[in-house]
């Protein structure tokens, strides 16, 4: 099954160049999808992975990215 997975470029709580790669590895080959998600307001505060249809935010990346892990389509 494809994941839909994507990340803001204007968050100011990611790299993306370092985001990028944690969630390949975490669901190879799915296209990570990069770009403004008009999601301004809890962006402004938190880091967070748009995945399969939820928002997933969090104080970090890597705990964005570890709650996203769950919602991974095998």
């Amino acid at each position: 099954m494809a994941n839909d997975i994507r990340i803001c470029d204007k968050c100011k709580h990611i790299n993306v160049k370092k985001m990028v790669p944690k969630l390949e590895q975490m669901a190879p080959d799915t296209e990570i999808k990069v770009a403004c998600k008009s999601y301004c307001g809890p962006c402004s505060r938190f880091a967070f992975v748009f995945i399969n249809g939820r928002y997933i935010t969090a104080p970090t990346e890597d705990e964005a990215i570890e709650k996203a892990s769950k919602y991974v389509k095998k």
